[in-house]
């Protein structure tokens, strides 16, 4: 189905007929397969299904990271498929956060200077003072001059937090955000990522194994073989729509 840029005014990201293949010593295989999705902004979304579904390269189409090889995505009013790869770049760095399963701070830094990197690369004014605050939003202000390898896996994930909340970005992504902590860890981090997401309107675009984790999201979407197979709501809601209900 065809769309226009006036057709995703109030989206904070819209999808249409996403498709990915790549080569492999077998000949060309499909990871995804025609998925369409749109999320309204300060919407919480759940990406779910088990591994090889597709979840993971879908989140990286959503946020810039990676091109389909047929589909549109739009960001906003700006047509992600549209840039090339320095304008994706410019775009997730004034709009996109993330947070990775594996944290991705840069052990050379201390806390506080991992928080100030993306604001010093945008050029951003006061960035020390801006991070600092970020950091005392996450409860690890106390914990600023630490580096990595002196923080505990849950403190790490919360200085990611910081990181990715501090551009005010439109859209953050999560892939697999507790991957790496024990369950009371996750929990308390997980609560603190949706806490974020509603105090700042921020639209949370999350992949998860974790069903019950998914389930307090505002929608769950299921994927198998490349493609969303099903829709429910969450917040422990059981309503189910199909793929074709959940693009239109």
């Amino acid at each position: 189905m065809d769309t226009s840029e006036t057709e995703n005014s109030g989206s904070a990201l819209k999808a249409r007929q996403l498709s990915k293949q790549v080569s492999s010593p077998e000949g060309v295989l499909t990871i995804l397969d025609n998925v369409s999705l749109e999320v309204r902004q300060g919407e919480s979304i759940a990406i779910v299904g088990a591994s090889g579904a597709g979840k993971s390269t879908l989140l990286g189409l959503l946020a810039g990271l990676d091109v389909p090889s047929r589909g549109k995505i739009w960001l906003g009013d700006d047509e992600i498929t549209a840039l090339d790869e320095d304008g994706r770049a410019a775009l997730r760095a004034n709009n996109v956060g993330f947070v990775f399963q594996s944290f991705h701070l840069i052990s050379s830094l201390t806390a506080l200077e991992n928080v100030m990197l993306p604001l010093e690369l945008a050029g951003v004014e006061h960035a020390a003072e801006a991070a600092r605050q970020a950091l005392r939003t996450v409860g690890l202000e106390p914990r600023r001059r630490h580096y990595p390898h002196q923080l505990s896996g849950g403190e790490k994930q919360r200085v990611a937090i910081a990181r990715a909340f501090v551009v005010e970005p439109e859209v953050l992504f999560a892939d697999e955000p507790t991957g790496n902590l024990d369950k009371r860890t996750g929990e308390t981090v997980i609560d603190l990522l949706f806490r974020m997401n509603r105090e700042t309107r921020t639209t949370l675009v999350l992949v998860t194994h974790d069903l019950d984790l998914a389930a307090r999201c505002d929608r769950v979407l299921y994927m198998d073989a490349g493609q969303i197979e099903r829709e429910t709501n969450g917040h422990n809601g059981g309503t189910e729509s199909s793929p074709q209900e959940a693009a239109q």
